[in-house]
This record gives structure tokens, C-alpha cells and sequence, in this order.
């Protein structure tokens, strides 16, 4: 029987031997590409004396076939309890219910940071002519902006309402079959998560951190996301960052942390990749941003991603695609997402020389060709393999 990861109150996670966390299969997809990573990680894991104990918690369409609730408590509960968890692709009731299970998720637990690495794997099929340079890490703020879902429907009463109330407030003319939103960005939201971003910065070795907005058109709020991030490196980061303007671009042995308005930045991740390593911006430029650069490595299906708030210790790891249901039971999609997914887990709470192994046997694996159909159509003289072929292959190359 496992033990749940605690955190201490200096932040440190402490990591029982065998750490209970809980998964959630996922939809469609889900039950091929969940059983194909935990072959993976399980096996990872064990070389280097550790195991997990596994529990499975229910969320998305498994858990309203079975329970009638899209989301249960005693799922939120468990996520609450242990800390850490992975989850596969989700569905979102249409017609009403969640906006989306993964947004409430993340703003249940608070997990304000979405963490996006972004690297090309050797051999992976893209559509650039350099995806080497692509290495990036993206902080995606995750409980603000238009994801808040503060918004109301055009011609309703409550939209009625708003715009009498913005039109007597601050004299906005709005027209009368608007939908109408509301964008909120706070100092605090920000700073937390630019401060996670430079963090990670320092932790890793990383160079530079950009800010990603568009401040110049939406003054206080991406603007002020520019300006809160600049004020956080000289109060609080001066010994190990500066800004370009208190630099001139020349930081020395420091990061060097610097912005970028979001429509630029979307077209120099493509043409000047090397230039970019950490990233820090909001809910849905860091949306735009990270589907934009996966493309760039081989697409969302090799795209990691996990969902943390680094000072009560929650994360959630989980697969960054949809649910794929046409393809369901078919053992046939890639289970890379959700695998990568486990590696961040992996070096979450630590376990760095078992996320390290899968990496390199994951490299080894495409190197060798062996794919499944998705790379498999794009390359030559690839082998393709199922889904669970895949995982078998990689725990193969250990």
C-alpha cells in the first residue's frame, strides 16, 4: 500500500517510497493510450527502485456512465489529498454542465500554472526545416483571462444589464447583439506565475524568459501583465535576472528577461526559435502559443503538459490533445502526450533519472523508426506499430 506525497511548509515535496496517485484513464483514446504509458512509466520507475500505486478516480464520460456526474467530489477529493495525479483526454458535456472539465479542474485546485515544454525529438516527422532550435518552456497562466468564463450572451437579459451598467458607469457604447466578456488580470495571478517562470529559469539552467502579450492594444490588462512581470525581476529577482532595459540586452551571468507583443512573438517562435526559451504569458496566448510551437515538433500528439500550483504542491499532469473517440479501442493512436505528460510527473516529485530513461528510450524508438501511424505515414521505411506496441518497444530500449 502507498503513502500520499506531503509538502512540507518550506515547499519541499516529500515523496514516500511508494506514492499513491491517481489517474483518471481519460475518453475515447483514454483506455489505448493511458494502459501504453503505464506499462512505460511503471517500468521506468522500478529500474531505479520505485514503484507507484496507482488509483484510478473518474472524470469526463466514464465517470457520468458510471456515477452520473461529470466530475465527482470524491475525484476533486483525491487530487486534493495526494497532491499529484495524471489524467488522459476528457470530454465536456455539450448543452451545458462544465465550459470545459479540464478548466474546472484547474481552477478547482487553483493550478494557476500550465507548463508546457516544447522540444523536438530526433527523427520526429515536422513540418519546418530546423525543429532542433526549437526548445522552449511555456508558462501559461491558468485561472484568468477570458478562460474565467465571465462573459454573458448577446441579446440576453443579462447582457442588457451590462451594458447599461458600462454604458452609466464609463459611457462604453456597446452594440445591443453583443456577447460580452469580461478579461480579468490580476498582479497577484501574474506575479505567481511569472515568478513560477523565472523559478524554473534558474532551476534549469535557462537563459532567457519572455514576456508574451499584447500590451500595446489591451493596455491594463496583458500591459500590465508586462509591466507587474518587470517590477517582480528587480524586486525580488535582481541576484539572478534583469530586465532588457536595465541591461541594454547585455545581462552578463544573468537571465535575461525581455518581451514580446503576442501576434511577433507567434511569428519568431517559427522564424528565430533559438532566441526563445522560457516563456511566461497568459490563459489564451499561452494557448495560442503552445498548440502553435508543437506543430513546429511533431504535433499535440507528442506535446506534454501539466497544471501546478507550486506553493500548495498540487499538480496534475495530463495529456494536451482531445479525446479522438473514432479511434477508441483501436490500440492504434500515440501514446506519447500522455507519456510525457508522466515524465514531467516523474521530475515533479523528483524521480529525475527514471523521467531521464524514458526520454532516451523514447528517442531511441523513433530513432529506430519504429512509430506508430501517425509518424509511420510521414516517414520512410518506418515500421508501424500499435499503440501498445509502442510503449513495448520503448520499455524494450531500456
Amino acid at each position: 500500500m502507498g503513502e500520499n506525497i506531503k509538502m512540507t511548509p518550506d515547499g519541499t515535496l516529500v515523496v514516500p517510497e511508494v506514492p499513491v496517485i491517481p489517474f483518471i484513464e481519460g475518453d475515447g483514446t483514454g483506455v489505448d493510450i493511458w494502459p501504453a504509458a503505464r506499462l512505460v512509466l511503471d517500468a521506468a520507475a522500478a529500474r531505479h527502485g520505485h514503484s507507484v500505486d496507482w488509483r484510478e478516480v473518474l472524470a469526463g464520460e466514464k465517470a457520468y456512465n458510471e456515477v452520473g456526474d461529470w466530475l465527482p467530489q470524491e475525484t476533486i477529493e483525491a487530487f486534493q489529498e495526494c497532491l499529484i495525479g495524471i489524467k488522459g483526454p476528457l470530454t465536456t458535456p455539450i448543452g451545458g454542465g462544465f465550459r470545459s472539465l479540464n478548466v474546472a479542474i484547474r481552477q478547482i485546485l487553483d493550478l494557476y500554472v500550465c507548463l508546457r515544454p516544447v522540444r523536438w525529438f530526433k527523427g520526429v516527422p515536422s513540418p519546418v526545416k530546423a525543429p532542433e532550435l526549437v526548445d522552449m518552456v511555456i508558462f501559461r497562466e491558468n485561472t484568468e483571462d477570458i478562460y474565467a468564463g465571465l462573459e454573458v450572451e448577446a441579446m440576453s437579459p443579462e447582457a442588457l444589464k451590462l451594458r447599461g451598467l458600462l454604458e452609466d458607469a464609463f459611457g462604453w457604447k456597446i452594440r445591443e447583439d453583443s456577447g460580452i466578456g469580461i478579461k480579468p488580470i490580476s498582479k497577484t495571478g501574474s506575479q505567481r506565475l511569472q515568478r513560477a517562470a523565472i523559478e524554473y529559469a534558474v532551476a534549469k539552467g535557462r537563459k532567457r524568459v519572455h514576456w508574451v502579450h499584447k500590451g500595446n492594444i489591451m493596455k491594463f490588462t496583458e500591459g500590465a501583465f508586462q509591466k507587474w512581470g518587470y517590477e517582480l525581476v528587480r524586486e525580488e529577482f535582481s541576484d539572478v535576472a534583469v530586465g532588457w532595459a536595465d541591461c541594454g540586452g547585455d545581462p552578463g551571468d544573468k537571465i535575461l528577461v525581455q518581451d514580446a507583443i503576442a501576434d511577433i512573438a507567434l511569428q519568431q517562435v517559427l522564424t528565430r526559435p533559438a532566441e526563445f526559451d522560457v516563456i511566461g504569458t497568459m490563459n489564451l496566448n499561452g494557448d495560442y502559443l503552445s498548440d502553435a510551437l508543437a506543430a513546429q515538433v511533431g504535433g499535440i500528439g507528442i506535446a506534454p503538459g501539466g497544471n501546478a500550483n507550486y506553493v500548495t504542491g498540487h499538480g496534475i499532469f495530463e495529456a494536451t490533445h482531445g479525446t479522438a473517440p473514432k479511434y477508441a479501442g483501436q490500440d492504434k493512436v500515440n501514446p506519447s502526450s500522455v507519456l510525457l505528460s508522466g515524465v514531467l510527473m516523474f521530475e515533479h516529485i523528483g524521480w529525475q533519472e527514471a523521467a531521464d530513461d524514458i526520454v532516451t528510450a523514447l528517442e531511441a524508438t523513433i530513432g529506430d523508426k519504429v512509430v506508430t501511424y501517425d509518424f509511420a505515414r510521414q516517414m520512410d521505411g518506418a515500421t508501424e506499430v500499435k499503440c501498445s506496441e509502442f510503449a513495448q518497444a520503448i520499455v524494450d530500449r531500456f
